[in-house]
Order: structure tokens, then C-alpha cells, then sequence
């Protein structure tokens, strides 16, 4: 057993774990960053990233994440590239398991993100970043008078397809079923808009292409008729699962995102905002944020975090 006790020990490598470590390491705190086996998190799976500030043109997805961390062990945090298999947040200090060691800290920083959820198709995986997506916000720039599809019937797939239809030449949503599960006032807004149009009880079997998506094969569910639909870009919109299975003694909700607890002082004035169930656990990312979804976010929810928890330990040792 390793008995050495962090101050803060950082679960996660994405944006929103790594800022926390700087925020953490400067703060003159002991900070174990807990990267896993597959760090770095959704931006390692992305091409060129122009909606994060301070790039002119732009900065591919891993050499961001690549950045990020090299300037985070230069801070001095010490991270672990293994992956968290139990988190025990009912003692004192927290208890972390992790390559077959238990690791104790103090306070602990939830960042683990939440993985998209994808059709799993072949064809798919090589394609991700080649005209394949999960993120209308990230990427719909790169498809500009363009053809694309929206593969998906709720909320999310509507807010794609209406994202995407600002500046794509036509949308065209694939649902496998003949109604869509979205909120009707969502629904209102996607029949409303000119370019885009649905295929009901229809799914998308394959992608074609090497060095870029150049068709699908869709599938009619009823009639089992396949067609080939040249198009330019797939957006996957079928939801997400966050990365929370492993957590023991903190609250979730309905979806398994956790659930923030904001805190207030004695007058009344909000004093954390990043707390959860648990006193000294916080969290940050998409782990807790299912609407905005972005590195920038993700980074602004990392950094709050490490801040709430320097505070709460100052208030511990006092």
C-alpha cells in the first residue's frame, strides 16, 4: 500500500484534469494526476481544433492534449498513466485504487469525462476525424455548403442538425424508428427548417472511404432495402456515457452524470461551486456537464475545481 497522502489526488487527463493539476501543483499542493491507460481524453480522438483560444490557426486535437500535459509535469504533478479501477469516498483520507496500489489523498478532483456513444459501424473507427463526428459545435465549420447526416431522434441529434444547418448546404437526420423521442418544441424547430429533411426507420450499416468519408450504406429497418448515400459528413448524436461506474459513496444522476452540490458560506454568498455529495470531493468536465460539452468549458470547470478544493483544504488546517 502506498502511504504516502496527496493533497489532491486528480482523476482524469482531459482538459479538465490536467488544468486542475496546474491550478493544484501551483497552488503548492501534493497532486497525483490519475491519467489512464488511454489519456488525454475526446481531443486525442480529434483532427484540428480552432475554437480554443490562443491558436491563430488552429492546433490539431493530441498536440493540445500533448501541450497540456507536458506543461503539467513540468508544474511538477506527478501522473500515473494507469487506470482508476475503485474510488472509496466513504473514508478519510479518500482511497483511490489504481495499477494494483492504493493511493490516498486528502481531496479528489472528479474529471473523468464521459465517452460519446458511437454506431460502432464498420468503417467507423478509421474514419472518426475524417468526416466522421460527435460534436456539431467542434466541427461543423469544416463542412460548409456541404452534404451531412445526423444519426439520432433526441434532443441532442435536434441541436446537431440545427447547428449544423447554419452552415451546411443540407441536413439530413437518420432515425431508426418513425417518430423521434426529442422534446416537441425541439421537433417544431427541426420540421421548420428548410435544409433539413428526415429518413424514418433507417439506419447506417457502413461508411466508405479511406483518407476521408465519401458514402454510407444505409439500411431501411422495415422494408431491409440498402441504398448508397454519397455525403460529405456523419454526426453521431445518439448521447453519451459518462465515465462514472467506479465511483462508490457519491450522488449521480438519472444519466450517471455527478451531480455538483454548490455550497454557500454562513452570509448566504456562494463559496463552491464545484463540491459534490461528498465534502472534499469535487468535480470538473464533462463528467458533471452534459450540455456544453467543449475543452474550453472543460478546462473553466477544471481550473474551478482545483481552486475549491485549495480553499476547503486551507479551511481543514486552520
Amino acid at each position: 500500500m502506498n502511504e504516502t497522502i496527496y493533497d489532491v489526488i486528480i482523476l482524469g487527463s482531459g482538459p479538465a484534469g490536467l488544468t486542475a493539476g496546474i491550478y493544484a501543483i501551483r497552488a503548492g499542493r501534493k497532486t497525483l494526476l490519475i491519467a489512464g491507460s488511454r489519456w488525454g481524453g475526446q481531443l486525442m480522438l480529434t483532427t484540428l481544433v480552432e475554437n480554443y483560444p490562443g491558436f491563430v490557426e488552429g492546433i490539431e486535437g493530441p498536440e493540445l492534449m500533448v501541450n497540456m500535459r507536458n506543461q503539467t509535469e513540468r508544474l511538477g504533478v506527478e501522473i500515473l498513466n494507469s487506470d482508476v479501477t475503485e474510488a472509496d469516498f466513504n473514508k478519510k483520507p479518500f482511497e483511490v485504487k489504481s495499477d494494483g496500489k492504493i493511493f490516498k489523498g486528502k481531496s479528489v478532483i472528479i474529471a473523468t469525462g464521459a465517452d460519446s456513444i458511437w454506431l460502432e459501424a464498420p468503417g467507423e473507427l478509421q474514419l472518426r476525424g475524417k468526416g466522421v463526428s460527435t460534436c456539431a459545435t467542434c466541427d461543423a465549420f469544416f463542412f460548409r455548403d456541404k452534404d451531412v447526416i445526423v444519426v439520432g431522434g433526441g434532443d441532442s441529434a435536434m441541436e446537431e442538425a440545427l447547428v449544423l444547418s447554419q452552415v451546411t448546404k443540407s441536413v439530413t437526420i437518420i432515425h431508426r424508428r418513425n417518430a423521434f423521442r426529442a422534446s416537441i418544441a425541439m421537433q417544431d424547430r427541426v420540421f421548420k427548417e428548410i435544409k433539413i429533411k428526415v429518413k424514418w426507420n433507417t439506419e447506417l450499416i457502413k461508411y466508405n472511404g479511406t483518407a476521408k468519408l465519401e458514402s454510407v450504406i444505409l439500411k431501411n429497418s422495415k422494408s431491409g432495402k440498402e441504398e448508397v448515400k454519397k455525403i460529405d459528413g456523419v454526426f453521431i448524436a445518439i448521447g453519451h456515457k459518462p465515465n462514472t461506474g467506479i465511483f462508490k459513496g457519491i450522488d449521480l444522476d438519472e444519466k450517471g452524470y455527478v451531480v455538483r452540490k454548490v455550497t454557500k458560506d454562513e452570509k448566504g454568498l456562494l463559496k463552491f461551486r464545484s463540491s459534490t455529495s461528498v465534502e472534499g470531493v469535487f468535480t470538473g468536465g464533462d463528467v458533471h456537464d452534459y450540455r456544453y460539452r467543449q475543452a474550453v468549458t472543460a478546462a473553466g470547470f477544471g481550473c474551478m475545481a482545483a481552486l475549491d478544493a485549495d480553499k476547503w483544504l486551507m479551511e481543514q488546517e486552520k
